[in-house]
């Protein structure tokens, strides 16, 4: 059988550049280039994403985001007002407090939360394009807000048993309503398949509950020392839960005659995540140590520095404002390079490992779907934004559609 293995084309350090330099024009913009930033990282990330060696394509434009950011921030602060005087008034005609109006408020903006996730979903897989065909979405974010939010409530009362139940019927969805062209994903199985990928994480957390148990319950501490095997195993568990699920579900996805196959691993998942921010805290570390010593250079040479003044903005011979501003341009700068080594550390290896794991087959069949009809969906990511949920897709995410871009290049293909 002619299968596809998907390739990543992915480089650390430019990708740091622009994760730099982007979050950088986002804070000099006050936010505004935010719209910017995440279309050039998406364009960077999913660039490197090739099946069969061809780069998926993201062809979304910052402007897009805008306007449908600003559309949203209407909407919502509209529902947000009306909902929220609603429901303080019912709140203090019958419980005489305001406290059950909160968890009120909370409880109906959840549904919109999720309407906002599937609307940018659709979003992103209007403007993501394989060998020159579109991929899309079907309109059903109100049908997926209360699916998500029956589920959500299934899981959480059940302490996290059926978390399985719920992370399948929403894939379900999503998959189910998902197009690649002419073709219709279909997303087969059983939720139970994914019990055995979460065994080992119900085993690990039951048995760090009961140690936690044992130490209140004869009051000795010297049981929390079995944390010291139980947490690393959860940590482990989690990460094997990533791998399976993902592998369980992709290998019962269809398009069509087309199959997939997945083989990610827990371990290098784990490692990822732990040398990862492991690695970006120490760099951030040495960086900090390197201003010190410098500061002390400069203090052992005459000039006058008093460190915990400046952290008030008060230093003799410089400005109140001044100080001030030089303090939040250190704040600023710590997050920026947080961001961008996590960006390098974390996410690009985690792209790599869950794209390079998965392979499409047989290639035949792609020859059997036709393009679709662009869906303009004005609105864009506009709801996600508004309400901060996010709207990119995990690292895994290339059998969940995730939208890549392109640049020119000698083969007329654009990539990295």
């Amino acid at each position: 059988m002619d299968r596809l293995s998907t390739g990543y084309a992915g480089r650390r350090w430019p990708l740091f550049l622009l994760a730099l330099k982007s979050g950088l024009l986002t804070v000099l913009t006050l936010g505004f280039y935010r719209f910017w930033m995440k279309t050039r990282l998406r364009r960077y990330y999913w660039s490197a994403i090739r099946p069969g060696g061809l780069p998926l394509e993201y062809v979304g434009e910052p402007l897009e985001k805008l306007l449908g950011f600003l559309v949203a921030v209407v909407f919502m602060a509209f529902y947000l007002g009306i909902v929220n005087l609603v429901l303080m008034f019912f709140s203090f005609s019958l419980f005489q407090t305001n406290m059950a109006g909160y968890a009120l408020s909370f409880v109906g903006v959840l549904p919109v939360l999720f309407f906002a996730r599937y609307r940018a979903r659709r979003y992103i897989l209007a403007r993501t394009r394989w060998r020159g065909i579109r991929f899309g979405l079907e309109p059903g974010a109100w049908g997926y807000a209360w699916r998500a939010a029956l589920w959500w409530l299934v899981a959480l009362a059940s302490l996290g048993i059926l978390w399985p139940l719920k992370a399948f019927k929403l894939e379900k969805y999503r998959t189910d309503h998902t197009y690649f062209g002419s073709e219709r994903f279909e997303q087969g199985g059983r939720w139970t398949m994914l019990l055995r990928a979460m065994r080992p994480l119900y085993l690990a957390v039951g048995a760090s509950a009961l140690v936690g148990g044992l130490a209140w319950w004869r009051q000795e501490a010297g049981w929390l020392w079995a944390w010291g095997v139980t947490l690393p195993w959860a940590l482990w568990a989690l990460a094997a839960w990533q791998a399976r699920a993902f592998k369980a579900l992709s290998e019962t996805k269809r398009l069509g005659g087309i199959s997939f196959a997945a083989e990610p691993r827990p371990g290098p998942i784990l490692g990822v995540y732990l040398g990862g921010y492991l690695l970006a805290v120490l760099v951030i570390g040495v960086v900090l140590v390197g201003v010190g010593v410098v500061i002390g250079l400069l203090s052992a040479s005459g000039v006058d520095i008093d460190l915990g003044a400046l952290m008030q903005g008060d230093v003799r011979g410089m400005p109140g404002w001044l100080g001030v501003m030089l303090v939040a341009v250190g704040y600023f700068a710590v997050f920026l390079l947080w961001n961008g080594l996590t960006q390098v550390f974390v996410t690009l290896p985690l792209a790599r490992h869950f794209a390079g794991s998965v392979s499409i087959g047989p290639a035949h069949e792609l020859a059997h779907v036709r393009q679709r009809a662009r869906d303009e969906f004005a609105e864009a990511e506009g709801f996600a934004d508004a309400l901060d949920v996010g709207a990119a897709l995990g690292a895994g995410g290339l059998l969940r559609i995730t939208p890549t871009v392109r640049r020119r290049c000698r083969t007329g293909w654009r990539c990295i």
